[in-house]
């Protein structure tokens, strides 16, 4: 949905005031960071201009902050420091710079991340806080910055070293993405896959039914490294490393009878899992059983 009607945002304004207590109002301040209306779109977006299901989205959201303590997750250090250093070794992602037009550009090593230093709670906590100091932190300082509201961001994805394999780590993926999509909706505005590796194709048949509709239609494939594209969007030194240097690996050794085989397998464990969970009312983020 490009444009959110005035009326729309009125309304459901009016229903923050009425009908959401005081506990709530704060951590929702958390999130707006100054530009309540603006976040109010956001919500109303990701539910086609339903004012009613946006209204239940964002209820749903800061209450789910709330029983989690998100507002204070960026004053919980994941210990010890070699867990820590072990997770983002395995969790691979960083701002590499900025558009031109000001959108922070975080660069993440998709193929290379092996998420096996932890458990799955220790892999949310931190993507979690990512999300947090993003919004909290970086997207202030380019509001700042750039002299206008700055409120969302661009991934670069970068898929070199990718291996079937990476369909073990399906359910953290799962997971992950029904954060963004229900706690953060609309805060990344175009998601750049580079580096596609022979294998990308079949995963991406497993990983597609399992995101939100609106998310596919933000995903562009570049070919190669994405270079040429991804300058004309930003400087050379915004770039992610990975994208200044075209160099494809050559595809994991896999023939198409072997790739069949684990698409057949995996398509049968998540034949019930089409896509993100529509609420977050059972996604606990401190439960170690993840």
């Amino acid at each position: 949905m490009a444009v959110v009607p005035q009326e729309a945002i009125d309304q459901f304004e009016a229903l923050m005031e009425e009908e959401v207590d005081e506990s709530l109002k704060r951590t929702f301040q958390n999130i707006h960071q100054g530009y309540p209306r603006e976040t109010l779109m956001r919500f109303l977006k990701a539910r086609e201009g339903n004012v009613t299901k946006a209204h239940k989205m964002l209820a749903d959201c800061l209450n789910w902050r709330v029983q989690n303590d998100i507002d204070d997750m960026l004053a919980k250090p994941i210990v010890p420091v070699e867990l820590y250093r072990a997770i983002r070794d395995s969790q691979l992602i960083g701002l590499s710079g900025y558009t031109n037009e000001g959108l922070p550009v975080f660069a993440v090593g998709v193929g290379l991340s092996t998420f096996d230093r932890a458990s799955v709670h220790y892999y949310v906590q931190s993507h979690i806080q990512i999300n947090e100091y993003r919004d909290r932190v970086i997207l202030p300082a380019a509001t700042k910055k750039y002299g206008r509201h700055v409120s969302k961001c661009i991934k670069v994805l970068d898929m070199t070293g990718l291996k079937l394999s990476a369909l073990n780590q399906i359910k953290l993926m799962t997971i992950i993405s029904s954060i963004d999509d229900l706690n953060y909706p609309e805060k990344t505005l175009t998601y750049y896959i580079v580096n596609a590796p022979y294998v990308f194709s079949a995963c991406w048949k497993v990983v597609k039914p399992l995101l939100q509709e609106r998310t596919r239609r933000k995903i562009n494939v570049l070919s190669g490294c994405g270079q040429d594209d991804l300058l004309k969007i930003m400087n050379y030194s915004s770039l992610p490393h990975f994208c200044r240097v075209c160099a494809c690996d050559l595809p994991e050794d896999a023939n198409e009878g072997d790739i069949a085989k684990i698409l057949e397998s995996e398509l049968e464990k998540f034949e019930d899992l089409q896509r993100c969970p529509e609420s977050l009312k059972d996604l606990k983020i401190n439960d170690d059983k993840c």
